[in-house]
């Protein structure tokens, strides 16, 4: 569709990607590509089953836009790897960014994202909201943490362009995020407003360091923050909101002219302080070429009218709208998304294609474990207690993953901390604690571990949460020997930094857990890296070698 042909509705529908229930198409949905000319939709957990279900959700979706005499759809994902992945099963779950880069090797990024993206692509899905390239500097960052690849500008820089080489050379779309940078906050977004009040000077040679490398490496999108830069703009507006950043630093500045995609616009940074609806305008004032919109099918439906409206008022010229719809369908083009090429009936011939068979295979997942096998990061063993005794009962504690942001999505506990040293041959009793209740089980726990002489503690964002750091302590006062496997969080020794033996592992994914627990019994060596610094004693590049 040439942008002469389309009318203004279509092409303001065509700025908007909208998130829906379920998981098959239903009227709302269908009704807002068909009559609303929506350009794109987002997956989420909740529309996720197995992958042939995926694969005939997406083709159902691309088949009422192309019945309707619509471009083909963006349908995007949010599958960064580790903790923030809607896809989990039947996939190669491929290891998050911090945990990449705990395994030191750039090339490491590059084929995570290469089978990443191929298996993407394989399930119609052709637009990955990945990589994260903000700089985690800030170890009290309740949203981002180990979705970064580390503290280090260069580091997060070579690791993101090596992903940004592989989501292209598979044929999705990469979208850069949190644009100008969400790892110095301590306020998750998804709540409230956070503010970097860094100088100009600093945000240069810190956040923008990823972004200006991973823009030259080709990256098709940038998703804005909802964070506010007063160094940039005077106003109190996130970065989404802002016609300084947005247009100024990332179109002027920066020389980007891919799609400047926002993040969720029902996210309370934006719908508490400036309204869903009245923030969309202003995005798309501020130089927002797409604005996500993940959840509310009212509200979608009332950020179309705003902008017509918006652009029949002359508040926003339609020239300005022109320029929006012109990179979209570059952007199309690119990935080859016509009404011939996009799959709209996913049927067992499909099934029988290389490319969907190759989903989840053993090739795949080859790789994604040898990844997760570099990662695990044995920070301190100041006692030699491992690897692990085999000839001791050993104690297993495990704070259950939570979604601990809304950019987490709950899930199943397929495997444990337990389970995985069981399977390496070792007599294991193991307690599972939700997050909400170590609390409340935290004295009866600490007694039991008193009977075991081998104790092992799996804790979940514990520098985050005092009642994790409370059990730990109670459990080292028996004198036990004592090894704790920080889960997700790497920073969780600043809460009991006296323990004899750390692990980090960066994420609780089964394979990461088959990772540690083989590296606790001496199966494989501990070969990782910090990407971060923990305290005064553990700086980033920081590991032992054990083998």
């Amino acid at each position: 569709m040439h942008i002469g042909a389309m009318t203004l509705r279509q092409k303001i529908g065509q700025m908007v990607h909208c998130g829906f229930d379920g998981r098959e198409p239903g009227e709302d949905v269908l009704r807002l590509i068909r009559e609303g000319h929506i350009g794109g939709v987002i997956l989420f957990a909740r529309n996720v089953g197995d992958i042939r279900q995926v694969a005939a959700l997406n083709a159902a979706l691309q088949r009422a836009a192309v019945e309707s005499g619509h471009p083909p759809l963006f349908i995007s994902i949010d599958q960064e790897g580790g903790m923030v992945a809607r896809l989990t099963d039947g996939v190669a779950l491929m290891p998050g960014n911090m945990a990449i880069a705990a395994g030191g090797a750039p090339e490491a990024a590059y084929k995570a994202a290469l089978i990443a993206g191929r298996e993407l692509k394989a399930l119609g899905i052709n637009v990955n909201l990945a990589p994260v390239v903000d700089v985690n500097n800030n170890p009290d960052n309740p949203v981002i943490g180990v979705r970064s690849f580390g503290e280090s500008p260069e580091l997060v820089a070579e690791f993101g362009e090596q992903a940004v080489r592989g989501y292209r050379e598979a044929g999705v779309a990469v979208t850069l995020k949190h644009f100008p940078g969400h790892g110095d906050t301590t306020v998750d977004s998804h709540l409230d407003l956070p503010v970097v009040s860094h100088s100009r000077e600093r945000i240069e040679s810190v956040e923008l360091v990823p972004f200006r490398r991973a823009i030259a490496a080709g990256a098709d999108c940038v998703m804005s923050a909802h964070v506010y830069f007063p160094a940039y703009e005077e106003k109190k507006l996130p970065a989404t909101l802002s016609r300084n950043v947005l247009t100024g630093l990332l179109r002027e500045t920066l020389g980007f002219d891919g799609v400047i995609m926002t993040d969720s616009m029902g996210m309370k940074a934006i719908s508490d302080h400036y309204g869903s609806v009245e923030a969309t305008v202003m995005a798309v004032e501020a130089g927002a070429d797409c604005i996500l919109i993940a959840h509310g099918h009212d509200v979608q439906w009332a950020a179309i009218k705003a902008l017509v409206e918006a652009v029949r008022s002359g508040r926003i010229p339609e020239s300005r709208i022109d320029r929006s719809v012109e990179r979209l369908l570059a952007l199309r083009q690119k990935l080859g998304l016509t009404a011939e090429s996009v799959v709209t009936s996913a049927d067992e011939a499909y099934f029988a294609t290389e490319s969907f068979r190759r989903v989840g295979s053993a090739e795949h997942m080859r790789v994604a474990q040898s990844i997760s096998e570099a990662s695990v990061t044995l920070v301190k063993d100041e006692s030699g207690f491992l690897p692990l005794r085999r000839d001791a009962r050993t104690f297993v504690v495990t704070v259950r993953p939570d979604a601990v942001t809304e950019a987490d999505e709950r899930y199943d506990l397929p495997v444990t901390l337990g389970r995985a040293l069981a399977a390496q041959g070792f007599d294991t009793v193991e307690r599972v604690l939700q997050l909400v209740d170590v609390k409340r089980h935290a004295t009866e726990v600490a007694a039991q571990a008193a009977s075991f002489d081998q104790i092992v503690v799996g804790t979940y964002n514990a520098s985050l949460n005092p009642d994790q750091a409370d059990l730990v302590r109670a459990i080292r006062a028996h004198g036990k020997r004592l090894t704790v496997v920080a889960l997700r969080n790497p920073y969780d020794l600043r809460a009991f930094p006296d323990v004899p033996a750390y692990v980090a592992l960066y994420e609780s994914r089964p394979l990461a857990l088959q990772s540690a627990a083989k590296m606790l019994a001496g199966t494989i060596p501990a070969r990782g890296r910090l990407p971060v610094t923990i305290g005064d004693r553990y700086p980033a590049g920081w590991g032992m070698t054990r083998e």
